[in-house]
């Protein structure tokens, strides 16, 4: 097979599902826009700490991308730190060093004195330092006391450093042991992103099928789209690795329609059928949305920061969300896409088919 694949068979010009991230595929929905609108008030208005969570694969590092791209340097400097398994001297270290500090001394006491000259230089250029943490879940409890102690950095009008922590939803118990709850009274904001709704998930494939180049429609039965929902959960990196294995054998078999049957065939390959994603039974009702998504609802804590429809909520009321959404220079890079890589037994078959399918006009 040649490196494009299915693209020819289907009239695309690049994989539409890819796990490999493509900023030109991106699709934010309305809760992903909120969320995006609250993290980057909060960096700018230099609310303190800000809390992100939501389950894997649902868009936190897409979020965080778009944040790093919309916001130039002039206005905010950046550090990130993407391993949560560092110990405190280390974690320090490195958000010097991507800070663009250099020469850092041993000591830690001369290196929180280097910080803080970063950080007043910065106060007095007008930018935002911002220290984003990804994978806040997995941090120790001794390298969360580090990060609350670098909270204190501060004048009596305003924060020096602004932090995001990052992380599934298990980030919310770690803030809530008692040897951390300084450091959970600091956090002025909380953000929560969740999965696609069913009407999300078709919106969401129409979408990157387009942005593919797609010539014709897409290849899924509507039906098809509502398995992908119920097995996917809605969390757009399954969504595409069920998508992305589906057109493959589709293609290896010189099918360009895409039901019910291929989609289970995939998800069975990809390990993704549990008691959470069977099939509708008899009697359910045909117009239910099994992944709808009850924004009218609160969650447990709505009231420390969730997204609401006019703002977000914080320690000290609702405040409105008055950044641009969208517009030059705002797009983000897409989210790291991480998955089990397709089950040898599905590549096994889809080469006997491809040997033998009608489709070799296609290799």
């Amino acid at each position: 097979m040649d490196d494009n694949m299915y693209h020819q068979f289907f009239g695309l010009q690049k994989e539409p599902f890819s796990m490999t991230p493509d900023p030109a595929l991106l699709y934010l929905t309305v809760a992903h826009r909120e969320a995006l609108a609250g993290l980057s008030y909060s960096i700018l208005s230099r609310k303190g700490f800000v809390v992100l969570t939501g389950d894997a694969g649902t868009g936190k590092t897409t979020l965080l991308s778009r944040i790093f791209q919309s916001i130039p340097s002039t206005r905010a400097l950046f550090s990130v730190v993407l391993n949560p398994t560092l110990t405190p001297s280390e974690f320090l270290e490195l958000a010097l060093l991507d800070f663009g500090i250099e020469d850092i001394p041993a000591s830690k006491a001369q290196r929180l004195v280097l910080l803080e000259r970063f950080l007043t230089e910065a106060y007095r250029k007008q930018q935002v330092p911002v220290l984003v943490v990804d994978e806040a879940h997995k941090l120790s409890p001794e390298v969360m006391e580090e990060i609350r102690l670098l909270s204190n950095f501060e004048l009596a009008e305003s924060k020096l450093l602004q932090i995001v922590l990052a992380g599934q939803t298990e980030l919310g118990a770690l803030l809530n042991r008692v040897d951390l709850r300084q450091l959970k009274q600091r956090i002025a904001v909380r953000l929560a992103i969740h999965p696609l709704s069913l009407s999300d998930v078709h919106h969401y494939i129409q979408h990157r099928w387009q942005k593919a180049g797609a010539t014709q429609p897409h290849p899924f039965h509507p039906d098809a789209v509502n398995r992908i929902a119920q097995v996917s959960r809605g969390i757009p990196r399954l969504v595409n690795a069920i998508c992305d294995n589906a057109l493959t054998l589709a293609y290896g078999e010189g099918n360009k329609d895409i039901g019910t049957a291929e989609i289970a065939e995939v998800a069975s390959d990809l390990d993704l059928l549990d008691s959470h994603s069977r099939a509708p039974q008899a009697g359910q009702s045909p117009g239910a949305d099994p992944m709808r998504v009850d924004r009218s609802a609160k969650a447990p804590d709505a009231a420390n920061g969730l997204p609401t429809a006019s703002g977000y909520r914080t320690a000290h009321g609702t405040e409105p969300l008055s950044l641009p959404l969208s517009g030059p220079g705002t797009v983000p890079t897409l989210e790291r896409y991480e998955t089990n890589a397709t089950k040898p037994s599905l590549l096994a078959r889809l080469a006997n088919k491809l040997r033998g399918s009608r489709s070799t006009q296609y290799i």
